[in-house]
């Protein structure tokens, strides 16, 4: 017996025979374009979700997530195949009918990858009342059902805010807001964590548990392996097709495949290669409790504790700064508050904070988008301020602007142009390069970001990920001495995330001043610098080992923050009392803590062959 949602959100049970909520069976998708004729989306797909299940489908940027999400909810129906939809014949061999359409899409919810495209009021209690308006439910319960979501997404105060002056990660908050509102049987979540901080996505995952036990159907579109392991089942993409299908257990013992397909192993498993390329005897494993298990099985002494790392802030002229900033989009809410940073030349700095915090708006005042309502902006020592709001001051500030590298948190934004190539050229272009010029710094940023098969296509017909890449080859096209990127990972499969990570190392270490805002602490822990917002304010300034230290980690906790998975590792071992408090000292990346799991463990078999 599965279990549903009534009216008045009491659960009731519901009789299953067992049969599909939503199904697609050999469903195929053509995208026509004039460039690239008959290119599956989904070539021959067969999919089922049920009710009380959680579904997990991964696959590598542009591999058709998405689009599967559009046939599952019924936005899009595909040119070959059948689709039912809650019990509706939706489409059958590639006929479709519109009416059963209309009445399926009332029982199943959505939230977009880019939060945005669903914003469709000026008042966020309006837009998460929008979808129950639209089922006909009384004015009554629709009110009871708003006030539930903005508290479950923790929106309660911004209830009379307009969405569109909310950060992105607010955005997506109120994007979820409004497809449980709704209370659907089935709901897909495409990327939901993207934009959010430490907090929101677990909070999301603990929402889909609960929902799949109250006999939803939810399938969850990720590209982070952690959060696909929680799944009943998982479904791996590749280039339109089903490549891989099983329990994450299933999904994640296939290693060799994994790396095929572009996926990431699990952090587990990741430590786990890196023991073993260090010389202990550890098997592949993919969830936490098998490599605490195997660790458990080997023994060890106690070492002494290593040094702890330290890194000292680059010390050099700065090439941005904010100094006593303060900037309002609306007089009763301050973005940002008394803010002093400074940005030295050749360093790479990572801005974090919990979602709704003002790190875009921060990135925006430094790339001289605003002005401040209070105190400077500082672009390589000049006022970003000079020559007022006239047409003196913006051309001041588009010169200041050219030397300046942006990458925006919604890429879609940046892109216009016919094709990749066309847009990518736009930046250098304007720079009075020549045209061969122009067209080796395209092609240079196309191989870099690895769009080499995507040269004549249009940038919206690109996947979410593959659009952010194609943004970031448009900036690095004008080859800038300072490159902003606002969650630059954000949407970006692990090989992308991968690439890009060599990509802004490489850029670094030729001079390029890196600055990034990022949900993401272990791609923090790789900065020289990280500023710590909280609610407007500057939290915290150092270095990475400075901020993200045991000392720190309920205050980091308590505003939506957390540790690298490095040292949560350190610490859980700790508590499994596998080793002593602190005896690894603080690693934050991958490779220091492998670095000191090996010298301990090796540390015991040399002292074990001295005895003998």
């Amino acid at each position: 017996m599965a279990k549903a949602f009534t009216s008045n959100n009491t659960l009731v049970k519901q009789s299953s025979q067992g049969d599909a909520l939503l199904a697609a069976h050999h469903v195929s998708l053509i995208y026509d374009d004039a460039h690239n004729k008959n290119n599956y989306a989904l070539d021959n797909i067969s999919i089922e979700l049920h009710a009380a299940e959680r579904l997990c489908i991964l696959g590598a940027n542009g591999s058709g997530k998405s689009t599967l999400a559009s046939v599952l909810c019924g936005l899009l129906a595909p040119d070959t195949g059948d689709v039912r939809l809650l019990g509706e014949q939706v489409c059958q061999n590639g006929k479709i009918d519109l009416e059963a359409y209309r009445r399926a899409r009332r029982g199943i919810g959505l939230v977009f990858q880019n939060p945005g495209d669903q914003i469709v009021t000026s008042v966020v209690a309006e837009d998460v009342a929008f979808g129950p308006e639209n089922l006909g439910v009384p004015s009554d319960e629709i009110a009871a059902r708003v006030e539930r979501e903005l508290h479950r997404v923790a929106l309660d105060a911004y209830a009379d805010a307009d969405p569109r002056r909310l950060s992105g990660g607010q955005q997506q908050r109120v994007a979820i807001a409004g497809a449980l509102a709704m209370e659907p049987q089935a709901i897909i979540f495409d990327e939901p964590g993207a934009l959010l901080d430490v907090r929101g996505r677990r909070s999301i995952l603990h929402v889909m548990d609960r929902l799949r036990d109250a006999g939803v159907a939810v399938a969850h579109i990720t590209h982070y392996m952690e959060e696909a392991l929680g799944a009943d089942r998982v479904v791996v993409l590749d280039h339109g097709k089903i490549a891989l299908e099983g329990t994450p257990a299933e999904i994640f013992s296939q290693k060799n495949n994994l790396a095929a397909l572009g996926l990431e192993w699990p952090f587990a498993a990741r430590l786990a290669r890196k023991l073993r390329e260090r010389g202990l005897p550890i098997p592949w494993v993919s969830t936490d409790k098998e490599l605490l298990a195997e660790l458990g099985k080997l023994k060890s002494i106690s070492v002494a504790s290593p040094a702890k790392n330290s890194t000292t802030v680059p010390q050099a002229a700065s090439v941005l700064a904010a100094q006593q900033l303060s900037f309002s989009y609306t007089p009763q809410h301050k973005a940002l508050e008394n803010i002093t940073i400074t940005i030295p030349a050749g360093s790479r700095v990572s801005i974090v904070g919990q979602t709704g915090s003002g790190k875009s708006t921060l990135l925006r005042l430094l790339c001289a988008l605003e002005l401040p309502d209070e105190g400077k902006i500082l672009i390589y020592g000049q006022d970003s301020a000079s020559g007022g709001q006239g047409r003196r001051g913006r051309a001041w500030r588009a010169k200041l602007r050219s030397r300046v590298g942006y990458v925006m948190q919604r890429p879609e934004r940046q892109l216009f142009a016919n094709t990749v190539a066309e847009d990518i050229a736009f930046g250098p272009s304007n720079q009075g390069l020549s045209v061969q010029e122009v067209q080796k710094r395209v092609e240079e940023a196309i191989e870099i970001c690895g769009l080499q098969d995507k040269r004549t296509a249009s940038p919206f017909e690109l996947s979410g990920g593959q659009q952010r890449l194609c943004a970031i080859a448009g900036v690095l096209a004008t080859k800038p001495k300072v490159l902003v990127l606002d969650e630059p990972t954000a949407g970006l499969d692990p090989h992308g995330r991968q690439e890009l990570y060599r990509l802004l190392s490489l850029l670094n270490a030729q001079g390029v001043t890196i600055v990034q805002v990022t949900h993401s602490i272990n791609d923090a822990a790789n900065s020289q610098i990280v500023y710590v917002l909280n609610q407007s304010h500057l939290l915290a300034a150092s270095t990475p080992q400075e901020i993200f230290c045991r000392a720190n980690q309920q205050e980091l906790r308590s505003c939506g923050l957390g540790l690298p998975l490095a040292l949560q590792w350190a610490i859980k071992l700790e508590e499994a009392g596998f080793i002593q408090a602190d005896e690894l000292g603080q690693p934050l990346t991958i490779d220091e803590l492998a670095d000191s799991l090996a010298s301990k463990y090796v540390a015991k078999e040399a002292h074990d062959g001295s005895q003998n």
